[in-house]
């Protein structure tokens, strides 16, 4: 660990154990097997493509051979997943820690052929199991290899009306690799590669932006703002080609829907709540509840404001610490920052703890400080070994012990669910915020338990308050944009000062007069926004937010019997929709307002506490 307990910043992962290196004979070898798994899958696939133009008039007698032909297909994709995912993931986290990371860049370049005829090659059985009538369906999940995927392949028959010809389906998916993710993937490129230069004291310093945004957690009001302004300077000459990103992705996704809109109308909105496995009226219920707890979110920011002596909440301050009573910032030491999140988890219970610390004994997290990683913070996850990674850049404030807890919680998720078929290991984003912001809320909680001083219980309620503004002001903001944006963009492409105001309304909406001012570049350098495979990756951090809090809250009532129940809750996320979920293990209907109003609720006397402790804080 370095310098032992004196050592701020985070240590370097160890991938070792999956591949040497991005250029490694067993990488090789993987692609080999892969490649020879695809020819295996065309030979299956010459049964059941005759079978396709009429595969919603299939009887099972006569669809035998297919059924069968459907199944090793099945067992055979299986097969090729882990050995793709495995060697995307390496080139994905060696890239994450250097942008420039040439044989990472050459190996993910050598993937996307072998994604794309995967792709190609897993239409036939997507169309089969899409199209064929049920009682098809029935006898091919009636046998070992498929019983599992019985959620996944009735929530895919959901959006079976949208479906499209296997040959423009093929056609899609090859051009997407140069489509919609090559405009991904530039957006990565550029993230990494950036540097600004920011105002520290009196001197100017060149930094990559991953480390201008660890700035973003300092308590002096003025390098924030500098490393803010910073930031979106730099961005700013790179404004046309954000654009044109944004533009071209969300092109692309609405002119599919346009093409798909054949049997029923799609609207832009359909494929993420599908993905995230809940419904329409599900998201407009959360939603209507975040409006209605503006007031208290603003209050909060309000509070944070007063406490830097300010009268308003600057956009610069969504990472923001508590300020210290000497003015000078504390940072919290990496290994202490792990010994107290695993102190918190084992709170619910040991085996959390012993999670925590096999995670850090292994070196299974990412936490060094570098001039080219690329910012922002993640868990991810080898498939062949079903071991999880995290990834972020520790510098010792007290938001990166939270972003480490919230991403260990993704990771004990993942962990929770390593011996369930691979079928059942894939859940909506929504559910998936469920365990990273339940483990955030214990470590506040077990942080706030043991605060010796007024000024470590306010650094605690601190960050709890900056979750509130964040999930409930902050993540609607990003969805009152991209919703907007999308409405314009079925028009035409949207100019970059279009883009700012768009972004300045939404800031606004949500901020009100809690706001110094908008950030009208938000668009631009948000990831989230950038990310090829999904749209709307905001509302599932409010849902995430909320449903935890009602987990959480349910600590009390079940007592004992808790930890059982939220492990079955974890491992039936990728076999059940949230609703369901919600109401096997929490007696909860999520379409009702109740439930997410009952978790807005327990913030209240959050908020009415901080508000006590910022009235104490010396003027």
């Amino acid at each position: 660990m370095g310098d032992g307990n004196n050592h701020i910043q985070g240590v370097p992962w160890d991938l070792s154990g999956e591949y040497e290196s991005a250029d490694c004979s067993a990488i090789n070898k993987d692609l080999v097997l892969a490649s020879e798994l695809m020819d295996q899958m065309a030979e299956q696939n010459s049964v059941l493509l005759p079978l396709l133009e009429q595969a919603d008039e299939l009887v099972v007698e006569a669809a035998g051979d297919g059924i069968a032909a459907a199944r090793e297909i099945h067992r055979i994709a299986e097969e090729i997943r882990l050995l793709l995912d495995n060697p995307e993931t390496y080139a994905d986290c060696c890239m994450s820690v250097d942008s420039q990371d040439e044989a990472a860049q050459i190996l993910s370049g050598r993937l996307q052929s072998y994604q794309k005829r995967f792709t190609e090659l897993s239409q036939p059985l997507a169309q089969f199991l899409d199209l064929a009538s049920l009682e098809v369906i029935e006898a091919y999940l009636d046998h070992e290899l498929t019983s599992a995927t019985r959620f996944v392949v009735e929530h895919a028959r959901k959006r079976r009306d949208f479906s499209l010809s296997l040959a423009e389906e093929t056609l899609i998916s090859g051009l997407a690799q140069d489509g919609i993710h090559a405009w991904g993937r530039l957006y990565d490129q550029l993230a990494g590669s950036l540097t600004c230069d920011v105002l520290i004291g009196n001197e100017s310093e060149s930094m990559g932006l991953a480390q201008a945004s660890g700035l973003l957690q300092k308590t002096d009001d003025r390098t924030r703002e500098s490393a803010w302004r910073s930031i979106n300077t730099s961005w700013e000459e790179h404004i046309e080609s954000c654009a044109a990103a944004i533009n071209a992705i969300a092109g692309w996704r609405l002119e599919l829907g346009r093409r798909r809109s054949n049997k029923s109308s799609m609207h832009f909105l359909d494929s993420a709540v599908h993905m995230n496995r809940i419904s329409r009226s599900t998201l407009n219920t959360v939603l209507e509840v975040a409006e209605e707890s503006i007031p208290l979110a603003r209050r909060a920011a309000l509070l944070q404001a007063k406490a830097y002596g300010k009268d308003q909440y600057g956009p610069w301050d969504q990472r923001s610490p508590a300020p210290t009573v000497s003015g000078e910032d504390r940072p919290i030491p990496y290994t202490e920052a792990l010994e107290l999140i695993a102190n918190a988890y084992r709170s619910v219970d040991p085996t959390m703890g012993e999670f925590v610390e096999m995670m850090a004994e292994r070196q299974w997290i990412e936490g060094t400080v570098g001039p080219r990683k690329r910012p922002g913070a993640y868990c991810t996850g080898f498939s062949k070994s079903r071991t999880p990674r995290v990834y972020m850049t520790y510098t010792g404030g007290a938001s990166d012990v939270i972003t480490l807890a919230h991403e260990l919680g993704h990771a004990f998720h993942s962990w929770t669910m390593r011996d369930l078929p691979d079928s059942q290991r894939s859940y909506g984003m929504s559910l998936a915020e469920t365990a990273s912001t339940f483990g955030e809320t214990i470590v506040r909680d077990a942080l706030l338990e043991r605060a010796g001083t007024p000024t470590e219980e306010l650094a605690i309620a601190w960050e709890e308050t900056g979750a509130l503004i964040s999930f409930i002001l902050n993540i609607p903001t990003r969805f009152e944009f991209e919703k907007n944006f999308y409405e314009a963009r079925q028009q035409r492409p949207v100019r970059p000062d279009e883009l700012k105001a768009l972004m300045s309304r939404a800031w606004e909406k949500w901020y009100g007069e809690s706001l110094s001012e908008p950030d009208p570049l938000f668009w631009a350098n948000k990831l989230h926004f950038y990310i090829s495979g999904l749209s709307f990756y905001n509302f599932p951090y409010l849902f995430g937010y909320l449903f935890s809090l009602g987990v959480y809250a349910k600590r009390l009532t079940f007592g004992d019997e808790f930890f059982p129940r939220y492990e079955g809750l974890l491992r039936d996320t990728g076999r059940l929709t949230a609703e369901d979920l919600a109401a096997k293990h929490l007696d909860a209907d999520l379409s009702r307002p109740d439930f997410w109003r009952d978790s807005v609720a327990m913030l209240k006397p959050r908020v009415d506490q901080f508000d006590k402790l910022v009235s104490e804080l010396p003027v």
